[in-house]
């Protein structure tokens, strides 16, 4: 189930792309239908964000970031300026709630925001405020289960101002957990039995956080943020070899460092992201009645660190593969493959987001 944010929902009128606005960088995607939920990637693009653009999914530097989108709307080739924008989980209060069933939409709207009142800590004018109907309750059939979501007015209009300003006009707002769950509910989709009854846990390890969630039949029953990424190799490079935050991010992807990099610094990395992982699996397991999990899927762009997902797997002792958003769709022309092999995984959330163009 996707969530628009309600205050910029219009007709979602193709063609639509998604932009993914993160800590290191804007990520573009273009998908064209080809069948149901049979997907062409026509673009993808992606640009770096100047350090401090982005802290903490607050945009510090309107700026830069409008500035980097519109560079990225300029090298995917895209003709499209509708767009849908992705919000951070920890700056939005979603909160599950039931009401009666056969009320219209007007009257669904007066007791969503009464409910609100009692969950969201700030005056109701400063909060941006979407629900979703979810379906009937499930020990109340006559009831209906709601999905409300709010967050802090001036998040979203900072996201606006960054689209606007790059000549973009944002259409959807959704929450960026659940635009990666509408691409993962794609590739879950091929697994044996379609994934049915398999639990699966995704782990998205940013530059800052590492995104770790758990889904059985497309809903997600489990997620926290641990404050670990792909800075803290980058931070390393800086202090080792004295070069900027700059130098030493171009030099890690092109893995143009010394000889002594890859054993004093790389490895260390990679035991610690393996650690990150089977620690919040144990959290998972002692803070819900699951003993298990079926697969894991590794994204974000430490994913592709050669060797990452061998040593997950050792340590976990469960099936573990990088997940591409894009396995299985057919790629335009202009696709370049060996290019998107190498970054696909850091491409979830964004490709979550294109996909609303087809809800």
């Amino acid at each position: 189930m996707a969530l628009d944010l309600g205050f910029l929902v219009g007709k979602k009128t193709p063609p639509l792309v998604g932009l993914d606005i993160s800590t290191s960088g804007v990520k573009l995607v273009e998908l064209t239908e080809t069948g149901k939920n049979e997907f062409r990637l026509e673009r993808f693009a992606t640009e770096p964000l100047p350090r401090g653009a982005v802290v903490d999914g607050n945009i510090e530097n309107i700026d830069q970031v409008s500035e980097a989108v519109r560079r990225v709307w300029k090298k995917s080739g895209t003709r499209a300026r509708l767009v849908a924008i992705g919000m951070p989980p920890a700056s939005v209060i979603t909160k599950k709630i039931i009401l009666p069933g056969g009320l219209s939409e007007d009257e669904l709207e007066v007791q969503v925001e009464s409910e609100a009142n009692q969950y969201i800590p700030f005056a109701l004018d400063e909060v941006s405020l979407d629900f979703d109907v979810v379906g009937p309750a499930q020990n109340a059939p006559e009831d209906v289960e709601v999905l409300l979501a709010a967050t802090r007015k001036e998040k979203v209009e900072d996201r606006v101002a960054v689209a606007e300003a790059a000549g973009l006009k944002p259409m959807v707002m959704d929450i960026e957990s659940y635009a990666a769950r509408a691409a993962i509910d794609r590739i879950t989709a091929q697994l044996p039995k379609g994934g049915e009854g398999q639990i699966v846990a995704l782990f998205q390890i940013g530059a800052q956080v590492t995104h770790f969630s758990v889904l059985l039949d497309g809903q997600t029953i489990y997620e926290r943020e641990q404050p670990f990424g792909g800075n803290q190799l980058t931070q390393d490079i800086v202090r080792s070899y004295g070069l900027s935050f700059e130098e030493a991010e171009a030099k890690k992807k092109a893995g143009d460092l010394p000889d002594g990099y890859e054993q004093e610094m790389l490895r260390p990395f990679m035991e610690n992201a393996a650690l990150e992982v089977t620690r919040a699996m144990q959290f998972f397991f002692t803070s819900t009645p699951y003993t298990h999990i079926d697969q894991i899927f590794m994204a974000g762009g430490c994913a592709i660190i050669p060797g990452l997902v061998e040593l997950v797997a050792e340590r976990a002792k469960i099936s573990t593969s990088v997940v591409s958003p894009f396995k299985g769709m057919q790629l335009a022309a202009n696709v370049r493959e060996k290019q998107l092999r190498a970054e696909a995984p850091a491409y979830l959330v964004a490709c979550g987001l294109a996909m609303r163009r087809f809800d």
